[in-house]
């Protein structure tokens, strides 16, 4: 029907059948390769985020300026994510799909979620540890250091309920730009799926938990590094205490508000694939 309306993309139907086959393939994807793209994924949305503080850090541009640049250019963590291939666990929650078609256990799916996490956490603190160790947050008479830890306090001192909404938002627009990528032939059309939605979580200040693995870390060490009197702390507690209400946020927004609500419109009552093999 896409080629009727002059489009060669996929169909909504035709997306969400990849997305729920794609989600047999990463849970049941070995320990080893499943950590190794989880570490990549990581560093790739930490990478993003350090293109988002060095916009973030010109006091000449205005607020709305400011945001849509920096999302703009966080866009390119996804990105890289998308296309040169890594597991993200705000993208994983998509999960939910095969899981509910039958073909995945709660266990395959609690697997990779946990898995997915910590290595998206290794590979994003990191990276805050090389990019502090090269001198970059030393940049423009330490004004990139200044911004990392402003972010970093804004996070850690967001009510736990108002943490848990932002990530809730930010992961419907980040599982939208999967499912919409997905529907891409081309690393062009794939680039638009995502630069868009992932600008658009950002401009508005929403939560993405694996951002956070990189611009808290990265605070501690720019505070340890050089103390500024009277200034809060960034801390491990406080980041913890960011984190558990943006993750379950990112869940309900990933896996339900997208992932289930597309299972019910697309492939409720579908007749199922046959199922995977067993995991090796």
């Amino acid at each position: 029907m896409n080629e009727l309306y002059g489009s060669d993309a996929y169909a909504p139907a035709d997306v969400a059948l990849r997305v729920a086959t794609v989600g047999v393939a990463k849970a049941r994807m070995a320990t080893l390769p499943l950590l190794m793209l989880g570490i990549l994924a990581g560093a790739f949305i930490g990478l993003g985020s350090m293109l988002f503080v060095i916009v973030r850090a010109d006091a000449s541009l205005g607020l709305a300026a400011s945001q849509l640049v920096g999302g703009l250019v966080f866009s390119l963590g996804l990105l890289l994510v998308v296309v040169a291939g890594a597991e993200l666990f705000t993208g994983n929650n998509l999960l939910a799909m095969a899981w509910a078609d039958g073909r995945i256990t709660t266990a395959d799916v609690a697997r990779n979620w946990v898995l997915v996490c910590a290595a998206n956490f290794v590979g994003a603190a990191g990276l805050a540890v090389l990019v502090f160790l090269s001198g970059h947050t030393g940049m423009g008479d330490g004004a990139i250091g200044r911004a990392v830890v402003r972010i970093a306090l804004v996070k850690q001192e967001l009510p736990g309920w108002e943490a848990f909404f932002r990530g809730v938002l930010c992961n419907v627009l980040v599982c939208m730009a999967v499912w919409m990528a997905m529907a891409g032939r081309s690393v062009v059309d794939k680039a638009v799926a995502v630069i868009f939605p992932i600008s658009a979580f950002v401009a508005a200040g929403f939560e993405h938990s694996i951002a956070n693995m990189y611009f808290m870390p990265l605070a501690m060490l720019v505070q340890q590094g050089s103390p500024v009197a009277g200034q809060a702390a960034v801390t491990w507690g406080a980041m913890a205490g960011n984190l558990v209400p943006v993750i379950t946020g990112n869940i309900l927004g990933g896996s339900v508000l997208v992932g289930l609500t597309y299972y019910v419109i697309y492939r409720r009552g579908q007749q199922q694939p046959a199922p995977a093999g067993p995991k090796r």
